[in-house]
């Protein structure tokens, strides 16, 4: 199964502490979720007050909707960061399979569903 990862690198020109970088990376991060179905996470250890770099996933069965969702949320980033005083230094998309060959080197292949944890109306089961 295709996933897909954008590396942002930003600058934050205006950020004078901490808690100046921590609220634009806070914004960014909530907007781009509640936009997209993507995973947002901070990649840096935050030392640096006017630099952040952010990681997103997204998965899905389509190569070529994964590689368009990835770049409609570059350009999303790149609107928004106007707004909020910050700029991309850099930007990486990347590609890659998941999934099969790593279930196929294991000797629990197969999911068992009752051990998954989930409420028995979203496992799938019938009854």
């Amino acid at each position: 199964m295709p996933i897909a990862t954008l590396t942002l690198e930003l600058a934050i020109e205006h950020a004078q502490s901490l808690k100046d970088r921590r609220q634009v990376v806070r914004s960014l991060k909530d907007k781009l979720r509640h936009g997209f179905n993507i995973s947002v996470a901070e990649l840096d250890d935050g030392l640096l007050w006017n630099r952040a770099t952010l990681g997103v996933v997204a998965i899905s069965r389509s190569n070529s909707y994964l590689s368009g969702q990835l770049r409609e949320v570059e350009e999303a980033v790149r609107r928004l960061a106007v707004g909020l005083g910050c700029e991309i230094l850099d930007s990486m998309i990347e590609a890659d399979e998941w999934g099969d060959a790593l279930l196929d080197d294991s000797e629990d292949a197969s999911l068992d569903r009752s051990e998954t944890g989930l409420p028995d109306g979203l496992r799938g089961e019938e009854k």
